[in-house]
Formats: structure tokens, sequence, C-alpha cells
């Protein structure tokens, strides 16, 4: 495309420039010609006055002298009555010429050795007719020209090379572009995800580009979905095998019951190869989509029915508090029974049996708050626990239940905290944010101002159970 350009250009420009120069050129020499003979008639005319006057030869001679060279100018008298013709100067036309502007009676040229002869009749006082011959060489009728011509070449030259110039540049500007978008396709296809092109260059290009960056997005974000939901619903797997695990713990001794816990042992390494293997997605972060959501406090009591089984049969306290009335939520029941399930399950693997703990759900104007707090150890270290993948195998944790929580709250622009409990443990904060489809544009730097007006709200709420306080995280666990 680079060197089609500069051929195009290369063509088109040359076809301008003779187009314009020859004709330009052909001027020059006529102008230059028409100025040498305008001076060959000045010339000839400073000479007619003198010959209406006299025609005596001395005199003449001294007119002609002084009107210019001997050599560049000549009088042709004719024959009178006892005297024959006569020429002043040196002479150069022909006899027939002079004879034939004699009789015509206007100027007119005649060739030469080495240029043109201009002859201008004058009338005589005895009413004859003198011709005057001014010779004009070549050199003088061609004066200027050569420069001229080479003057004009070298413009032309010069927008013949500017223009190849300007449309290599061109062709550079186009070619960059599209090498680097077929580069890029081709890095896509060998498997390189993070391959993108950048959006310059002409504006069919720059859309080639985005919409080239898009698709990738689109697969790289089709893939993570995929992994994340293999990983996801490889997690919720662990909640009944947490009900499994407790009830073999229950059975007592036997062949029966150590084949039984042997069995669900196994069962639970091989759902968290599955976990680790698939986990090496990055997050989905897309915002539930239009019309999705669910009531929270339903959620919470339908879920709390049933871990409290579970709780009662381990002697656990546990308490619920804000569900007495519907609060809505922009994400769907299913996920945030999985979050739920994934924390409360995170108690019961990471406590002692009889541990207490609780579930508070607030409702503020632009935001939910569901804490999760419990009696047990608490974490010592919950950045490292909200990292995902740091979840350590010698305890059984994946690494992926917290992230699973924090999904759930930042596809609403909200956030997850951890911090320690009023009971003594770890408290985990989900903040969902209740109108995630007008900000979720600006997510992450509204995240901040979200917490900073309603913050002061929501822990007002806070303040009112007893039991629960500070700000949220339940992270070490997966």
């Amino acid at each position: 495309m680079r060197w089609a350009l500069v051929k195009v250009s290369l063509a088109v420009t040359a076809m301008v420039v003779v187009a314009f120069a020859v004709p330009l050129g052909l001027v020059i020499k006529e102008m230059a010609r028409d100025r040498a003979f305008a001076n060959a008639e000045r010339e000839a005319a400073a000479i007619a006055p003198a010959l209406s006057i006299t025609t005596d030869r001395d005199q003449l001679e001294r007119v002609v002298a002084s009107a210019g060279s001997d050599d560049g100018m000549a009088v042709h008298l004719p024959a009178a009555e006892g005297a024959a013709a006569l020429d002043i100067g040196r002479r150069r036309a022909a006899d027939e010429d002079i004879e034939a502007t004699r009789k015509v009676g206007r100027a007119s040229t005649a060739r030469v050795p080495g240029g043109s002869a201009l002859l201008q009749p004058v009338a005589l006082s005895s009413t004859q007719i003198a011709v005057v011959e001014v010779y004009v060489p070549d050199a003088e009728v061609s004066n200027g020209v050569g420069t001229a011509w080479a003057v004009l070449a070298g413009v032309g030259l010069a927008l013949i090379v500017g223009s190849v110039a300007v449309a290599d540049r061109l062709g550079v500007r186009m070619v960059r572009p599209a090498q680097r978008l077929a580069d890029g396709a081709s890095d896509l296809g060998e498997g390189k995800l993070g391959a993108r092109v950048p959006e310059e260059g002409p504006t069919e290009l720059r859309l080639a580009a985005v919409a080239f960056n898009s698709m990738a997005d689109q697969v790289v974000q089709l893939l993570a979905n995929e992994r994340e939901l293999a990983a996801d619903l490889s997690h919720r797997l662990r909640t009944p095998l947490t009900v499994l695990r407790l009830n073999a713990a229950s059975l007592g001794e036997g062949p029966a019951a150590d084949q039984t816990r042997a069995a669900v042992a196994q069962l639970e390494r091989e759902v968290d190869t599955i976990i680790r293997t698939a986990r090496e997605a990055k997050p989905q972060t897309a915002a539930a989509g239009p019309g999705a959501g669910c009531d929270a406090a339903e959620v919470v009591r339908e879920r709390m029915g049933f871990w409290s089984a579970l709780a009662e049969d381990e002697g656990r306290k546990w308490r619920v508090a804000g569900v007495d009335r519907p609060v809505r939520i922009p994400v769907t029941r299913a996920d945030l029974a999985a979050a739920l399930d994934a924390l409360l399950g995170n108690v019961f693997r990471h406590t002692r049996e009889g541990t207490a703990f609780a579930v508070d759900v607030h409702n503020g104007e632009d935001a939910v708050i569901v804490l999760v707090s419990d009696a047990g150890p608490g974490i010592p270290d919950p950045r490292a626990a909200m990292s995902r993948g740091r979840g350590s195998g010698a305890d059984g944790s994946t690494g992926l239940g917290l992230d699973i929580v924090r999904r759930l709250a930042e596809s609403t622009g909200g956030d997850v905290r951890i911090g320690s409990s009023v009971l003594g443990g770890t408290e985990v904060r989900i903040w969902i944010q209740l109108d995630a489809r007008e900000r979720s544009p600006r997510r992450r730097g509204h995240r901040g101002a979200v917490r900073r007006r309603g913050a002061g709200k929501a822990l007002a709420a806070m303040s009112g159970h007893a039991g629960h306080g500070g700000q949220a995280g339940h992270a070490g666990r997966g």
C-alpha cells in the first residue's frame, strides 16, 4: 500500500508539472522574443524622424551612429532622380525582403545568418519609402530563457520530490496501524490474550482497532467467566461437603465410619483441586443485568434456616437481625446465597464447635450492608486473606470463598472489608451498592464517595444492633 501511494503520487505530480511547466516555458520563450523585437522596433523608430527630414548620407550616418552601432543597424534608401539606391550601415537582409517590405508598407522580419532582421518602412519627404534594418541576434531572442526553464525544472522536480515524500509519510501512517492490527490478530490467534492494538491512524483503521480491542476484551472476559463459573460451581459443593464432614465426624468409631470420613476427605480434596485449577482466571466484574435482583432478607432467612440446624448440632449460638422486612438488592438470588454459604461455611470450618456467629442486614438509602461476624480467633492478616489465591492449603482453604463475596459486592459498585467483631472474632462487611447501573462507569472512583455519604447512616444503624460493630471482614478463609 505504501509503494502504491508513492507511485500514484509520483505519476499525478509529474503529469501536473508537465501540464503547467511546458506551456509556461513556451510562454517565457515567446515573451523573450517579443522583448527582443520590441527593442528593435524602438531603435528603428528613433531613425524615422531624421529620414522624414533629410536623406543626406553624412547626416544619416551620424543619426545611425547615435541610434545604434553600425554593425546592428542599416538604412536602405531607394533610388532617386539622378541618384542610385543608397545603403547606410551593414546590410544583412536580402534585396527581395527589402523590396517586399517597401511594397507592403509595414514592418516584417527576415531570417539572416546568426539571427533575424527587423525591416521597418519609413516614408521620406519625397514620398518614397526607405527601409530601416535592425539586426536581432539569436542570443538576444533567447536571452534569459534557459535560466527561466532551469528554474521551472527545479521547481517541478521539487514538487515531485515533495509529493513523493508526503505520500510516503502518509503511506507509513496508514501501513503501520494496519500492520499493528495484523500483528495483534496474529498474537491473539496464538493465544496471547493480552494483545491489544493502539487506537491511532486514519479513522477507518482507528475504528478497526477499537473493534479489535473490544473483541479481544470480550474473548478474555468470556474465558474468564467460563473459568469462574467452573470455580464457583465447584466451590458451592463445599457447603454440602461441610455438612457431610460434620455428620461423618459424629458417626463414632468403626470401619464404616472411617471409610465414610475417608471418602468425604477424598471428595473434598478433589473439589479443592478443581477450584485451584480454575481460579487462574480474572475476576468477573460485570454488574447484574437489568431486572436482576432479589430480597436479601428472604435469602438470609432461608440460608440461616439451613445453617441453624448444623449450629444446634455443634452447640453454636447464632443471631439474625434486620431481616424482618424486604431488602431489595441488585444481585441474583443464587449469587447472594453462594456468598452467604461461603462466609458461613468458613465460620463452621475455621472455628471450633460452640463458637457463636451472627448475620446482620442494614438497609440504607443507597446501599445495603450485610455483616457476618463470629467469636472465633480472628484473622491475623486480612489484606492477605482478601488477595485471591492466598488461601493456605494446610487448613483446606482454596482462597476462592472471599473472592466470590468480593465479586458479588464489586458487581454493584460496592466492596468487602474485613475487621474485628464485638464478638471477639472476625467480621466481614459486604457493601452492596443500590444504584450500580447508574454508577458502574465510575465504579472504582465512586465507592469512596458512597462510603463518605452513606457510612454515617449505615454505622449508626449498626450501633443499634448489640453484639456487632466496626468494619467488615472474614478473610483468611476460602
